[in-house]
């Protein structure tokens, strides 16, 4: 397929005291950009198959590629597999030698190669023809043995590559890993993958910390303070005391949350009257207390406790029931922030 009509490149202003290094990142990063916006300008219906062939797999995702491509089909196994579909990479060498064996009944093969006439790639073809699975090649000659050869064939050449030689891949792999990228953005799009599902394939790191919910974090349980509003002051301190949150809730006898008393609460209620002996946890309380659900991001606690300067959160549900307290303790402790 002919290239579009070139777009006018922006001018390369030659800055002051700019070395030969950076003007030459300069134009390598430009045409790198160029050749993706190619890539962008000549989607059509065939992306829209892939999609759709992706989104029926009823196996995994064989990435499949060799040399720099391969590189590029490692990532882009990487990108499908945390973003909810079952995807691996499969370097097309070991295919032809035996471990085309983890490929399953099911499965959908993505295949990588610019010239699209790899010769590992092209030994593959009748063993992907004899199971019967589905190939979508990413190529840059979509009329190439393995273009022709593929279910769909996505068009990833490049106008010119960024190596001055001409040789070193370059753009081409970037515009193939651009277009990988843009494939597992439209499928986990179109099978409705959420933050939570990201949650739960990011456990570690800082994307992980990012995405526990309070109810990871809470304290329940045993480890819940809560007294009745008729709860006489010293059982409230002990509360407090043994439970070691510096606060305790207050809840109604059908067990909804009427109020919080923190040590604040305790120091100002000692401090209106001098006959503590008849204080209970009512005439300390402070009422409507703030809240958060437990499927709340933990993020939005700290959040909370920032905007309204607080330590800790009792978690309720939906009738307003405490089933967990959070602390900025614990939220800190886990490098939420």
């Amino acid at each position: 397929m002919p290239f579009p009509k070139k777009a006018r490149r922006p001018a390369r202003v030659r800055r002051a005291n700019e070395s030969d290094a950076v003007r030459q990142a300069r134009r390598v990063l430009a045409l790198e950009a160029e050749g993706i916006a190619a890539v962008s300008s000549r989607l059509d219906e065939r992306f829209d198959r892939a999609v759709r062939i992706l989104a029926s797999c009823e196996g995994k995702v064989v990435v499949t590629g060799i040399g720099k491509s391969g590189l590029i089909c490692r990532k882009i196994a990487a990108t499908l597999a945390s973003t909810g579909t079952a995807a691996t990479f499969l370097h097309a060498a070991e295919a032809v030698h035996g471990d085309f064996g983890l490929v399953g009944k099911g499965d959908v093969i993505v295949a990588i190669s610019h010239s699209g006439e790899t010769e590992e790639l092209l030994r593959l073809l009748p063993l992907v023809k004899r199971h019967d699975l589905p190939l979508i090649a990413i190529t840059g000659r979509p009329q190439s043995t393995l273009g022709r050869g593929a279910d769909v064939a996505l068009d990833a050449s490049v106008p010119e590559e960024a190596c001055p030689l001409g040789l070193a891949p370059t753009a081409s792999t970037t515009a193939a890993l651009a277009l990988g990228d843009a494939l597992a953005v439209a499928l986990f799009q179109r099978n409705g993958f959420t933050e939570e599902d990201f949650a739960l394939l990011h456990p570690a790191g800082s994307l992980g910390r990012r995405l526990l919910k309070v109810q990871d974090l809470m304290h329940m349980g045993q480890q819940l303070p809560l007294v009745r509003p008729d709860t006489h002051l010293a059982e409230s301190v002990m509360e407090i005391s043994q439970k070691r949150l510096g606060v305790t809730g207050v809840v109604d006898a059908d067990g909804k949350l009427v109020g919080i008393i923190t040590d604040g609460d305790l120091r100002r209620g000692l401090q209106r009257t001098t006959e503590i002996h008849h204080l209970c946890a009512a005439d300390l309380m402070t009422g409507n207390p703030k809240t958060i659900q437990g499927g709340a991001l933990a993020a939005r606690a700290v959040a909370e406790m920032e905007r309204f300067s607080i330590t800790s959160l009792f978690v309720v549900d939906e009738s307003g029931r405490p089933n967990g307290i959070i602390h900025l303790h614990d939220l800190l402790k886990s490098g939420v922030t």
